[in-house]
């Protein structure tokens, strides 16, 4: 196995990866609250960490990976009360909405998907060892985290304790609280929240930031390696996950704290509040899976990344190129030994920091070198690509290349329309000049042609039998 360094937001440094037990890797990362339909933005963190696992696994790990499911909050209860709904209806219906999104983006499920609300009882452990510790307290059916009690707490964000305001409702809980930074363990029953849970301290349910804390440690134990999740979750949900956790256990939650950057639409963070969304099924729809998670995997997981049509359009034209050149491989020839070097910087980006920008370099000269030796009347097969793709969640473009020619239409891919049944004569023209200058070796040429012959509806797939013309999905 070769070493493995993340960025550890804890530390502000790159760490290696040191599993608890040889081999073995486990990452947390926090889901969605499930009181709407999930945005491009909330499927990042999904789409990180899924490919994550992947690699790891392709560098020899058992790697488990748990995203958790909110489906008892706050803003649920808004929700449900705006929609005439039981707040645990509007839960189960988003949670399975949430469960379909993702499955669009064709990456399999996370080994566990647990739901706060199956979690209760650990959830009230937890509390009762926070307050057996003297770091929580409970007041008018209330149970607060004692921030004060805990030395370290502001290590994850950095922030001085005056700078770090929780969010919580501090007029409804003024007198109530010892601090205006102490934060909910236990919410007792409010009228018009009709879910609730009995506990020595009151009926009502637990605050959000409990949650994680107890999921996390009931599935993967203490001081387990990643928890992650968006960078907008450092506080004051990482943080309070940390302080609990350490403050009851006497033991990290885990070893590594690393968070994705946000996706932003017109320079502002993409959030269901702000209302300045794109629906994950509606982007699904419109720009197909497979372009999708390229635009998801472009960036540097810590940089924000920005939502446009232009870079989704951008990420389809590089599935494209891919895509292209898996229907000329042929499954049965070798790979020569010139393309190793590509897979192997591949995985060597990976390893240091999860760099998919300089892994999906390293692809591209892959897919350019294979183009020049196919151009020049070479046989290639599959070879390193495979695993390459694998850990880019495309893996599946190389179907066609095993079918022996195009695939049928995926499910994912959106719908372009515009197409005749029969390529006109205009098209046919184009892929003749297309195929000239590629003999000429004049490939800007070529793009440009095989450009105009996509804006007329078709695609252009070279195939071991020359090249084809496909409608446009």
């Amino acid at each position: 196995m070769r070493e493995i360094r993340l960025h550890d937001t804890l530390s502000g440094t790159l760490r290696p990866l040191e599993p608890r037990e040889p081999g073995r890797v486990s990452i947390y990362a926090c889901g969605p609250t499930v009181y709407s339909r999930i945005h491009v933005g909330n499927a990042r963190p999904y789409v990180v960490f899924s490919l994550l696992k992947r690699f790891l696994e392709h560098e020899g790990y058992a790697a488990t990976l748990v995203i958790n499911v909110t489906d008892v909050n706050d803003k649920i209860y808004a929700a449900a009360a705006i929609a005439g709904l039981p707040s645990e209806q509007l839960a189960r219906e988003m949670t399975a909405a949430y469960v379909a999104d993702t499955d669009g983006l064709g990456l399999g499920r996370p080994d566990h998907e647990p739901l706060a609300t199956e979690t209760v009882g650990p959830i009230v452990a937890l509390i009762e060892a926070l307050l057996e510790r003297g770091h929580a307290y409970a007041a008018d059916g209330d149970v607060y985290f004692r921030v004060r009690s805990f030395e370290p707490y502001g290590k994850l964000s950095n922030r001085a304790l005056a700078d770090m305001e929780q969010g919580e409702d501090d007029v409804s809980t003024a007198g109530v609280k010892e601090s205006p930074h102490d934060f909910a363990l236990w919410k007792a029953s409010k009228p018009g929240e009709d879910t609730a849970w009995d506990a020595p301290w009151g009926r009502g349910r637990p605050g959000w930031h409990i949650e994680c804390s107890a999921m996390a440690e009931e599935l993967l134990g203490l001081d387990f390696e990643i928890h992650g999740g968006g960078s907008d979750l450092v506080f004051p949900h990482h943080e309070n996950e940390i302080a609990q956790t350490e403050a009851a256990r006497g033991a990290p939650l885990a070893r590594l704290w690393m968070h994705n950057g946000i996706v932003r639409l017109d320079q502002e963070k993409m959030s269901k509040s702000v209302g300045n969304i794109s629906q994950l099924g509606e982007a699904l729809e419109r720009f197909g899976r497979d372009a999708l998670v390229t635009y998801l995997a472009s960036g540097h997981y810590r940089r924000p990344l920005a939502f446009s049509e232009e870079l989704l359009a951008e990420a389809g034209r590089a599935v494209d190129r891919v895509r292209e050149l898996c229907l000329r491989l042929d499954s049965a020839a070798p790979e020569p030994e010139a393309l190793g070097p590509y897979a192997e910087r591949f995985f060597a980006a990976l390893a240091e920091d999860f760099n998919t920008p300089a892994a999906r370099a390293a692809l591209f000269d892959w897919v350019a070198e294979a183009n020049r030796r196919l151009d020049a009347g070479e046989r290639l097969g599959v070879g390193g690509l495979e695993a390459m793709l694998h850990c880019l969640g495309i893996e599946h473009l190389l179907d066609e290349t095993r079918r022996g020619g195009p695939a049928g239409k995926d499910e994912h891919a959106p719908s372009r329309g515009g197409a005749a049944a029969e390529p006109d004569e205009r098209v046919g023209e184009l892929l003749a000049a297309r195929e000239a200058a590629r003999a000429a070796r004049d490939f800007a040429t070529a793009d440009l042609r095989r450009d105009e012959i996509a804006a007329l509806g078709w695609d252009v797939r070279d195939t071991p039998k020359g090249a084809q013309l496909v409608p446009r999905r």
